[in-house]
């Protein structure tokens, strides 16, 4: 009986204790909680969370719910930005540390640490590579020497992985491999040609991690740093890279579509990013019904530089007498400033009030400033309007839930837009400072 009773004791430590993901991040400061997630292909479910100590530590206990495959560690917002993965085999705890700087490290954990010395070996060989081709060399057979130990080093990391989850990143990774001399023309383009051979896109455990994400990103912009026009190169990557994931399931499709959209337009590559939306990425959003990212794409599309400035009535006073004009119809400046901002925005009235003092420096006629007051209520906006004599006003009632905001696709105050006398979107500042170095271009 006393042995039964042992049992049950230690029965729900067994069933629910397996093992632990633990590390440090550091600058401790910098973090306060961590949560982990179960990646599949179409979906991360949430495990758990847990606070970040001040020594930077934390620890996850995982239990038996817990099942081999890929995880992410979410370690700041927004979540698909500050995320890294790790390869968890239901046999072994992981220890690891992050630096902002430096990224993960995996103390323990072999499947992790042998992606990890898998990439520093086959870097140090692309390094000899590239030394080799910049320093003009012209002995054929060291190069010849150095694909032979990338060869082998791709063969020996490939065996040593067998039956491990770690095995299919290191199999997708496989690089373009020459038998013999090549000349850095021919080599290059080999690599651009041979880039996807060995990326098995259908692969759920790549699918469920980062990998194909950061492949796509690697080949479109780093095989595009050759001579030509860089958008056509970038627009070019991106059929070749279609091409490529064509197969694939189409939530898939639109996931990494989406992220290549979102790269082209933190850019500004608005040009890059409506043609993804065009050519691919508007008939993804058909095809699943997915009206957020139709409208999303939309929208994007015609707030790029170049387009006419989404139209709004202004209600003026002229002479004592109440006007309404569209902004369309607005006369009498070469440019004219937007700024959505708020009365209950600090910064926003930092910000005007710097505008304000900014246009006054400038030549008459120079800029029109029109100022939308996104707004739960008109007392306290009425009132700072005053303040404010050079500016056009506009009342923007309803806050986030504006028309004139929705139409431009406010997120937050304030948001400037600059456009010319016809009213043609030139400019998109993200700040003041960006806004009056682009005013004092034109």
């Amino acid at each position: 009986m006393n042995r039964i009773v042992a049992l049950v004791v230690l029965l729900p430590s067994f069933l629910f204790a397996q093992h632990t993901i633990k590390g440090t991040f550091s600058p401790a400061k910098d973090y306060n909680v961590a949560l982990l997630y179960k990646v599949t292909p179409t979906i991360s479910t949430y495990i758990t969370n847990t606070e970040i100590n001040d020594d930077g530590s934390f620890e996850i206990q995982l239990d038996s719910t817990a099942t081999k495959g890929m995880y992410r560690l979410v370690y700041a917002i927004p979540q698909e930005d500050y995320n890294f993965d790790i390869i968890y085999n239901e046999k072994e705890d992981i220890e690891l540390t992050f630096n902002a700087e430096t990224g993960v490290e995996f103390q323990s954990s072999v499947e992790n640490k042998l992606i990890a010395s898998y990439t520093n070996s086959m870097s140090a060989v692309t390094h000899s590579i590239g030394k080799f081709f910049r320093e003009q060399s012209t002995d054929t057979l060291a190069l010849t020497e150095i694909f032979k130990t990338q060869k082998e080093t791709q063969l020996n990391f490939e065996i040593e992985a067998k039956e491990t989850i770690a095995y299919h990143f290191i199999k997708a990774n496989k690089p373009y491999i020459p038998e013999g001399f090549e000349s850095v023309e021919t080599y290059v383009n080999n690599l651009k040609l041979h880039y996807f051979d060995h990326v098995y896109f259908n692969n759920e455990i790549l699918q469920s991690s980062n990998f194909l994400e950061e492949r796509m990103l690697n080949y479109v912009f780093g095989m595009s740093l050759n001579d030509g026009d860089e958008i056509s190169n970038y627009k070019t990557n991106i059929n070749v890279f279609y091409e490529a994931i064509k197969t694939i399931p189409t939530e898939i499709k639109r996931t990494l579509l989406v992220s290549l959209w979102q790269q082209m337009a933190d850019l500004n590559l608005e040009s890059v990013a409506n043609y993804i939306a065009e050519t691919y990425l508007m008939d993804i959003a058909v095809s699943l019904n997915d009206q957020d990212l139709l409208k999303g794409l939309l929208q994007f599309q015609k707030l790029s530089i170049g387009n006419k400035a989404p139209d709004f009535s202004i209600e003026l006073d002229t002479d004592k007498t109440k006007t309404t004009k569209k902004l369309s119809e607005l006369d009498g400046a070469e440019n004219y400033i937007i700024v959505f901002w708020s009365s209950t925005c600090s910064h926003c009235l930092d910000e005007i009030t710097q505008l304000q003092t900014f246009i006054k420096s400038q030549a008459e006629g120079k800029f029109n400033v029109v100022a939308i007051g996104l707004e739960d209520e008109p007392y306290k906006w009425k009132d700072l309007t005053y303040d404010f004599p050079d500016f056009i006003h506009v009342y923007g009632e309803g806050k986030w839930e504006n028309n004139i905001g929705n139409d431009y696709g406010v997120t937050a105050t304030p948001t400037y837009f600059v456009l010319d006398k016809d009213k043609t979107i030139i400019a998109k500042p993200e700040d003041f400072e960006g806004l009056k170095k682009r005013c004092l271009k034109e």
